[in-house]
């Protein structure tokens, strides 16, 4: 993460996975160019980032271009100015790569303020329906499918357990929950379910927010592991972005962020 510049903990960590992804390349086998999408850049610790990697991996600067998870999620899902990507991992964002390079985005603003849709925000959401139902009803909302489900993910029936995971659990961790939701899903609970369509619904927000900017409506890419969780999220995502730009384009994404990375790194190396 691009974070990790920021304190020297963090700067050391870094420079030892750097270290260590340099060490596992093949025998013989020295890069030219390299290209990554890591989380937590923006335009003052790209230079930073790009100065490590290319300090591990024995390039000059000039051979090590660096840029947001989500600026390289784009360009593996479109070519510039043809498409909105929606991706929906731990946090939610959509994004739109324009002709003239730049980057539009909506969303992406982490889980104190939003990223509706995403892991975190289902796993919260779904806590906050269960505990809610046991305070009206003792033993009412842990007797639920999603309730039980719950229960397992975090290791107990109780508050002490659900609080002893919560809040000793990184944001990451937290979002693993979402999987609970998805299971009490399947064993028909309605809370669940219907958290999974609240989620398609907040997720076609973002990209119906960058077809009003940009004044048109783009074809849409999916990319993250929300997407796999349940079939209910994507129906309802299709069925409220149908609503607003009737006949527009879903798809997964087509290229692995990191395979774009490798194909992009190999067109700057092949240039004249």
């Amino acid at each position: 993460s691009g974070l990790m510049l920021l304190d020297d903990g963090g700067r050391a960590a870094l420079r030892a996975a750097l270290d260590a992804l340099a060490a596992a390349l093949p025998p013989g086998l020295a890069p030219r160019r390299a290209w990554a999408g890591i989380t937590g850049v923006d335009a003052t610790l790209a230079p930073a980032l790009a100065q490590a990697l290319a300090a591990a991996l024995r390039l000059g600067a000039a051979q090590v271009h660096v840029v947001s998870d989500i600026d390289l999620a784009c360009r593996a899902a479109f070519a510039p100015g043809e498409g909105v990507l929606v991706y929906a991992g731990t946090g939610s964002v959509a994004a739109h790569r324009a002709a003239d390079g730049s980057l539009h985005r909506a969303g992406g603003r982490g889980a104190v303020i939003d990223d509706a849709g995403g892991g975190h925000w289902l796993a919260r959401e779904a806590l906050c329906r269960v505990w809610r139902l046991e305070d009206a009803a003792p033993g009412h909302g842990l007797a639920t499918p999603l309730g039980r489900a719950l229960a397992r993910a975090v290791g107990g029936a109780d508050w002490a357990a659900t609080r002893a995971f919560v809040y000793g659990a990184s944001r990451g961790e937290l979002g693993t929950l979402a999987l609970a939701v998805a299971e009490a899903a399947r064993e028909g609970d309605a809370t669940a379910r219907a958290l999974l369509a609240q989620a398609g619904a907040e997720l076609a927000r973002l990209a119906q927010a960058l077809h009003t900017r940009l004044g048109a409506a783009l074809p849409v890419a999916l990319a993250g592991h929300v997407w796999a969780l349940h079939p209910a999220i994507e129906a309802a995502f299709r069925a409220a972005l149908q609503a607003s730009a009737p006949g527009v384009p879903v798809r997964p994404l087509s290229e692995p962020a990191h395979v774009a990375a490798a194909r992009l790194a190999a067109a700057q190396e092949a240039a004249p």
